[in-house]
């Protein structure tokens, strides 16, 4: 995947990953998703928090008041930690990602029907539009996107019905109904192209065309060693069945990255990645053995992260 830093230093991806599940081998269209390397971004929405937006009730008191005291601080200190993602939400499918991690949450400042994404603060999108963005993108593209949607920071019932009716009424037939895990084969068959996996049990058991929310393991670790090692840890535990995310730090240091984002994104190396596409590489399928299937990182764009990821398809074929 190529891509460049603009004038104004924002990672701009050229988008050559946007159609990668059509182009894959015809072979892997039969397997099911939970056979495939999918990459996916880490806290989506990042790119666009609100640097006016308060901080988020689910924080610590001590930082909201913090944040009302001296917000010229602690704003632009919480707004660079929260960022971890630069490409739109359209730009990110361009660049190959398919799986978002969508955190939503309700303002308690704002009207009663605007929800809001959040990660220690409020983004300035709201879920509906962003929502039919992505309905938008995918009636130009055969491919097949898995919506995380967590967190859920200040909805009600009555909130979580009308998001649940939102997404009925933007994806409709595009939505995959819960079941056995399909293939791309039959979801295209189907004209489904949406997979939406809903972190709330009470809600998914009234709506079968939600998925109960997906088993995230996050290796929140920058020394590749490290990395593996909680991997290794994990799958000793017990791999989950059907779709799960392993979730990656691809920073090298992560305060160099926020406090320079510009040059970082130019300059970065990303020394764990190779790691863990070796890790992938060895988890081929066989007897009780799932790959894993869903990579999810920071900084999508930066490099050649989701290409590498999408090649790790090719061990399918090889296995």
């Amino acid at each position: 995947m190529g891509g460049q830093v603009s004038a104004s230093g924002n990672f701009q991806s050229c988008g050559t990953n946007a159609d990668w599940m059509s182009a894959l081998c015809p072979l892997l269209w039969d397997v099911p998703l939970h056979h495939l390397s999918i990459p996916g971004s880490h806290d989506t929405m990042t790119y666009c928090l609100d640097k006016k937006s308060p901080i988020a009730q689910s924080q610590s008191r001590l930082l909201q008041l913090l944040g009302k005291v001296l917000p010229c601080i602690t704003r632009p200190i919480v707004l660079k930690w929260s960022t971890t993602q630069v490409l739109g939400v359209t730009e990110q499918p361009d660049a190959g990602v398919r799986y978002l991690d969508l955190r939503v949450a309700h303002m308690p400042e704002g009207s009663e029907k605007n929800l809001h994404f959040v990660h220690m603060v409020y983004t300035t999108a709201l879920v509906e539009d962003t929502l039919k963005e992505i309905s938008e993108w995918l009636e130009s593209h055969q491919e097949v996107v898995i919506l995380a949607c967590r967190d859920f920071d200040g909805l009600t019932d009555n909130l979580h019905e009308y998001l649940v009716a939102c997404i009925n009424n933007i994806f409709g037939d595009m939505l995959c109904p819960r079941g056995e895990v399909p293939t791309l084969n039959q979801l295209w068959t189907r004209g489904q192209q949406v997979i939406l996996s809903y972190e709330e049990a009470s809600v998914v058991s009234r709506h079968r065309e939600l998925w109960p929310g997906i088993p995230y393991w996050w290796g929140d670790e920058v020394k590749p060693q490290e990395l593996i090692h909680y991997l290794e840890h994990m799958k000793r535990c017990g791999r989950p069945g059907g779709l799960f995310v392993a979730g990656i730090n691809l920073t090298e240091n992560l305060t160099y990255i926020l406090a320079h984002p510009s040059e970082s994104l130019e300059k970065m190396t990303l020394p764990n990645l190779p790691y863990l596409c070796a890790w992938v590489r060895e988890q081929c399928p066989g007897p009780g053995v799932r790959c894993t299937n869903i990579i999810a990182g920071d900084f999508i764009g930066v490099d050649t992260f989701v290409s590498d990821v999408i090649r790790l398809n090719d061990k399918l074929l090889r296995c």
